[in-house]
């Protein structure tokens, strides 16, 4: 709900309350618990220090246009060929409602000396406690050349401490979880690779330095961009806290003529009263039901690529195939290698024609076998990317990026597309549009990117550096249109691993694939991190032989590689064709078992009851939304001689309600089970179990 009275707005939500007055500009003046907005006017005064302070409020401003008179942040910067400040006069704001989950407040500003407006928009989801905020800058009068150009900065109120958390990584350790307090200064996120990127995600929380899983108040934000990206924390000598967040200013600056228009990406919003689990909570209901497209469920997949990496064979792959329908598979998708001269990672990447050797038949007579193992059909690409060795690169070198008499640099053998060129853009969009509709049964598209952008830009003109952000635009637009045209199509955002992974891709991606690492004992770090601030049910989590690849690494049982894996959308990695009957029976049941919960994990709501970075025993907790099914996955990860392991004291649940455990009698009340808890029954290296509950009445 928005209000308006006396030049306070009051943007309510169903637990929170944030209030930012307007005059000429916008002052935050509270954002947190749920309050009665319009007793704030007392707040509303001059507040300044000397004359190198003379306006301590400009450091709780809503959006910072450059003017000179801030030395924080600043959200847009204007280059004029004579006048550099950007003198932004309001001169209207709108509420409006949109839908029943949401509505809008906007505010219309203009450059006093030039035909240059931007608006502010506020978009409220009441029933999730979020708030979602972005700006579109329209040029009506001469051309001017945007420096800065962020999509909101926020206030936090003074806190006796404020800590951070945000996830860092790298390739095959995604989604680390990082504690930082912050002192007197700034503190920037941020990508630069043209992607979002594993170093950093654009997503964080902050809380007073005591919140914890289930207790405390926490302010929290994720930005939906998948190029060039920057967050900022800004602590003053003051002790307020500024965060600004959107496209990042390295190497950045946008043309903008007469008539045409910018928009930032979306910054989205929250406030928790129940700790870090109920932000997590908030933001995976908030997901499933306002960003992703809505589905039944996941589908288990199989995935080729371990069993046979390049060397593709229609034979082969047909009898992996029905190992995996065997097992209860229900989507089976080729990986790499079944394109063009692809053998190997050297070359053929851009020739996106069927391989006749490897596919005598065409790809469509090995659909059709898939389907008549009662499977769907899914298919890996990298359409951003070309090999130099390639049918592709040799007609067309120009157009990959690359700096004027240099070699561009390759990574993994290949060279990144200039995919904002009309061309390149073209040329994908109809090679896949062609794959697509002579295969119509392909019902998933794994879309892989395996090197960051390179040689974009050379910083010598507006043009050059408007290059990083016409790649992720033109990367919308194409995923965009191919979701169109194929409605049936899922799609999975892959680069490389996690590099992709922020709600910007996942207005168009069904899943996410979060990390190439598929141990399962690291998993569980990855997913942990994961879980912070995405929903189970876009994460992919595959059981593999990757464990066994390393001798030195402990061997995970199957059923601890399953229960980490079921997690999220399960598939399997393995080499299938190896197995023992037995192995292969023991695959059928743990898949028939993750059929019957799935929805649950899923789309139900997740409790971390015991973290995997602090203790050798890790639990996650589900509760349907019925709440009549209980999931917890345990972990152990090593036993030391007599030291009993704690109990897992379950969280969710009605204290007077009765639940039944599977494997035993009695019947137990909610609040024993959250009081009391359970005994794991783990022993031993790496056991785990998947506890499985029903509530009865």
């Amino acid at each position: 709900m928005i209000t308006q009275n006396k030049g306070l707005f009051h943007l309510s939500t169903k637990h929170s309350s944030y209030v930012f007055y307007s005059n000429d500009w916008l002052q935050n003046l509270y954002w947190g618990s749920k309050i009665h907005g319009e007793d704030l006017t007392y707040l509303i005064k001059k507040r300044e220090h000397s004359s190198f302070d003379q306006n301590l409020n400009l450091e709780r401003d809503e959006y910072s246009f450059w003017t000179g008179a801030s030395y924080l942040e600043s959200c847009l910067k204007v280059n004029y060929p004579e006048i550099r400040k950007l003198d932004m006069t309001f001169l209207e704001f709108k509420i409006m409602q949109v839908n029943k989950d949401l509505e809008r407040l906007t505010f219309c500003y203009k450059n006093s000396f030039s035909d240059l407006y931007a608006t502010l928009t506020y978009d409220v989801y009441e029933e999730y406690d979020i708030i979602a905020r972005y700006v579109e800058v329209l040029n009506e009068g001469e051309e001017v050349i945007i420096e800065n150009f962020k999509s909101a900065s926020v206030s936090i109120p003074k806190l006796s401490d404020y800590r951070v958390k945000y996830l860092t990584g790298k390739w095959a350790g995604e989604s680390q979880m990082n504690d930082l307090h912050l002192t007197t200064g700034s503190f920037t996120m941020q990508s630069r690779s043209g992607n979002t990127g594993p170093h950093f995600n654009p997503a964080f929380a902050l809380d007073n330095g005591t919140a914890e899983e289930k207790t405390g108040e926490v302010w929290f934000g994720l930005l939906g961009y998948s190029g060039n990206w920057q967050i900022t924390f800004e602590k003053t000598i003051y002790n307020n806290v500024k965060i600004t967040g959107g496209i990042s200013n390295f190497d950045f600056t946008y043309t903008l003529s007469k008539g045409e228009s910018l928009k930032t990406p979306v910054m989205y919003f929250g406030f928790s009263r129940e700790g870090y689990g109920g932000m997590s909570r908030t933001l995976h209901t908030f997901e499933a039901e306002q960003i992703i497209r809505k589905r039944e469920y996941g589908r288990v997949l199989y995935n080729s690529w371990e069993a046979t990496g390049f060397q593709v064979q229609a034979d082969s792959q047909k009898a992996l195939a029905d190992r995996a329908a065997a097992m209860g598979v229900e989507l089976f998708v080729i990986d790499d290698g079944w394109f063009g001269s692809r053998n190997n990672d050297k070359a053929g990447l851009g020739d996106w024609y069927v391989n006749q050797e490897k596919f005598p038949k065409g790809l469509s007579d090995f659909i059709r076998y898939v389907k008549s193992l009662g499977m769907d059909f899914g298919i890996w690409v990298e359409p951003e990317a070309v090999n130099p060795d390639s049918d592709l690169y040799r007609a067309h070198p120009d157009w990959i990026y690359r700096f004027k008499g240099q070699e561009p640099y390759q990574g993994r053998n290949q060279y990144t597309l200039n995919i904002s060129k009309r061309e390149v853009k073209e040329f994908i969009l109809d090679f896949m549009t062609k794959l697509l509709s002579e295969n119509k049964d392909i019902t998933f598209i794994k879309w892989d990117m395996n090197k960051s952008l390179t040689d974009v830009s050379q910083g010598k003109t507006s043009e050059d550096k408007e290059l990083w952000y016409k790649h992720a635009k033109a990367l919308y637009e194409i995923w965009e249109t191919l979701r169109e045209r194929f409605p049936q199509v899922e799609f999975e955002a892959c680069a490389g691993g996690g590099s992709r992974v922020d709600l910007g891709i996942l207005k168009y991606a069904d899943q996410c694939w979060p990390s190439d690492n598929t141990d399962a004992y690291e998993r569980l770090f990855i997913q942990e991190g994961f879980s912070y601030f995405y929903a189970p049910s876009i994460m992919t989590c595959w059981v593999t032989d990757a464990s066994s690849n390393n001798l030195r690494k402990y061997e995970r049982p199957y059923s601890y590689r399953f229960h980490s894996s079921m997690m999220g959308v399960l598939g399997i990695g393995a080499d299938i064709s190896k197995f023992s009957e037995d192995t292969a029976d023991e695959f059928r049941e743990h898949i028939k078992t993750y059929k019957e919960i799935r929805k649950t994990i899923q789309f139900g709501k997740q409790y971390r009851l015991s973290s995997v970075r602090e203790s050798s025993l890790h639990a996650v907790e589900y509760i349907s939304r019925d709440e009549k099914e209980i999931l917890v996955f345990a972990f152990h990860q090593g036993s030391q001689f007599g030291k009993a392991e704690p109990n897992l004291y379950l969280n969710g649940l009605k204290e007077d309600g009765l639940y039944n455990i599977e494997g035993m009698e009695e019947n137990i009340h909610g609040s024993t089970l959250m009081k009391v808890g359970l005994e794991t029954g783990l022993w031993g290296d790496f056991d785990s179990r998947l506890i499985r509950i029903t509530k009865i009445n």
